[in-house]
């Protein structure tokens, strides 16, 4: 949708008419592949950066566009112009020159420059650079003004949806950050010899699957100097989207945290890179620079804002850590990438069919259609599409005029999506409960615990015994002042947890027994020893 609309009548409704078909691109490689770059909103930081005070027209207009623009396409573009635009040209140019100069080396920073010619480098702030890690130039700067169009479009996503601007802010982290504290969004610098990207990672640090890439955080900005990234819109079908944009331009597209966070509402973008990307050959490759913003680990993503709205919640959107959130799509992603031959078959296959989920899914929120309807055309919609089918009276994929009093529900539709989200719940869960198993079992192994043959619990939760003498050998948890300490188990409690009274202090403290260790009778004997000589030499 475009921000300046000139027309001769002032028009009743809020939202601009459908914009033409856009230009298909008929290449061998990327099948049903569509540009609309041209088409995109582009707001200006400045209209969409929060402030004191009433809200005026021109940030009512910016962030109508912007959530119009991830609706409509699942992306958007902010200007940052004047000084973010220079920092954006240095960051992308200081990134090429790094990596050109570099002869496949690692750095601890994560950047490599294989035989492949394409190099990653991920920044992070806070994080303590080591001796032998050089990163590109810039990436302070860099990270701090993509960090703030982060946080005005998370801010302005927020607004749109009837929530106050800093509802997200208990995820984020402190800004500025505490002293020795690394950051948990980041910068990930790409170079690619070539346009041509094959499908793999387009911004860098995703896996391939299926369906593309998706973002796991909130949101994320993308600036290149070249295209090469494409993203799926609502209907299914690819289209180019860093075509046409400027250094001081970024793509948005919002992540899976974002999408919990907001039950479906804002619905994450899966992008790819181009298969064949045609722009000339003396641009020299292929530079990008994508900020990730990622919420806390020890936050917790819950959706009571937005049923203190007036909004719906599935049932599936219950409040969940971010760190099990991040571990269940990893799983999720390991299953879909575990087999190769699968993706490269997937891979060959992409887009010519559409898949089981997107079917039974609502476009628009992402949720199981679980209420799915007939409408007088003979299509089938459910969740957010249906009320937006319903608003207009008008089908979205025929553009038949609907009849709104003429709805049937799709039984048939509402029971496969039930089944599939059924099937989908008990896979995660399963996933969840086999990674929690196999960390227990990897954390006695090095305790040197073996497992007991009357259960998975026996044995291994309570592998020590009242009164009986252990080693506090620590882990993250535990405090420095205790690790390294003998002490006496006085009282066992729940899930594996001791409470012990340390010997040389008589200090009492709780612990759990995967930081704790056996006292050998052989150590035993030696400390004896050594404690008898002590005292007969005093």
């Amino acid at each position: 949708m475009h921000q300046h609309h000139q027309s001769t009548a002032p028009s009743p409704h809020p939202i601009n008419p459908l914009p033409p078909p856009p230009t298909t691109l008929r290449s061998p490689n990327t099948p049903n592949t569509h540009t609309v770059g041209s088409e995109f909103a582009r707001v200006k930081l400045s209209d969409i950066a929060p402030y004191d005070g009433a809200p005026v027209g021109p940030y009512l207009r910016a962030v109508e566009a912007l959530s119009e623009s991830l609706m409509r396409h699942n992306a958007a573009v902010i200007e940052l112009g004047g000084e973010g635009t220079a920092v954006l040209r240095c960051g992308l140019e200081s990134v090429r020159y790094f990596f050109k100069t570099r002869n496949g080396g690692t750095g601890t920073g994560g950047a490599t420059l294989g035989k492949s010619g394409r190099g990653v480098y991920i920044y992070r702030a806070g994080r303590p650079l080591e001796d032998m890690d050089s990163s590109p130039p810039c990436m302070t700067e860099v990270f701090r003004c993509m960090g703030r169009a982060a946080r005005a479009a998370l801010c302005a996503i927020a607004r749109h949806l009837r929530l106050r601007s800093d509802v997200f802010d208990h995820l984020l982290d402190d800004n500025p950050l505490p002293v020795n504290e690394a950051s948990s969004s980041a910068v990930v610098a790409t170079f690619s010899n070539t346009t041509s990207q094959n499908g793999k990672g387009a911004i860098g640090g995703g896996k391939l699957v299926t369906n593309g890439e998706v973002e796991k955080g909130l949101l994320t900005l993308v600036s290149s100097d070249a295209p090469g990234l494409q993203v799926c819109d609502p209907n299914g079908r690819w289209y180019l989207a860093d075509c046409g944009l400027t250094s001081g331009d970024l793509l948005l597209l919002t992540g899976k945290a974002l999408s919990h966070a907001t039950a479906g509402l804002r619905p994450a973008a899966i992008y790819r890179g181009a298969a064949d990307t045609y722009v000339g050959t003396t641009c020299g490759g292929r530079t990008s620079l994508a900020f990730r913003l990622t919420p806390q680990s020890n936050a917790i993503l819950d959706c009571s804002p937005i049923a203190a709205t007036g909004h719906v919640i599935p049932q599936s959107y219950v409040p969940i850590s971010v760190s099990q959130f991040m571990d269940d799509l990893s799983a999720e992603e390991d299953m879909l990438c575990s087999n190769t031959d699968n993706v490269y078959v997937a891979r060959d296959s992409l887009n010519k069919e559409p898949s089981l989920r997107s079917v039974l899914s609502d476009p628009l929120s992402g949720a199981f259609l679980e209420d799915a309807m007939f409408v007088s055309c003979g299509h089938s919609f459910g969740g957010l599409m249906l009320k937006r089918v319903i608003d207009m009276a008008r089908c979205t994929l025929c553009n038949a005029e609907i009849e709104c009093g003429s709805l049937i529900p799709n039984h048939v539709l509402r029971a496969a999506a039930a089944a599939v989200k059924h099937e989908d719940d008990r896979r995660l869960f399963h996933n969840a409960a086999l990674r929690k198993r196999r960390k227990e079992v990897g954390d006695n192994r090095e305790n040197g615990e073996v497992p007991s043959e009357n259960g998975p619990h026996k044995g291994v939760q309570y592998p020590f015994s009242v009164n009986e003498k252990v080693l506090i050998r620590g882990n993250r948890r535990t405090p420095d002042k205790f690790v390294g300490k003998e002490a006496v188990i006085t009282s066992q409690c729940l899930n594996g947890w001791y409470l012990l009274k340390i010997m040389d202090s008589g200090e009492n403290v709780r612990l759990q027994y995967r930081s704790l260790r056996k006292i050998l009778p052989t150590q035993e004997t030696e400390e004896r020893c050594q404690s008898q000589t002590v005292q007969n030499s005093s």
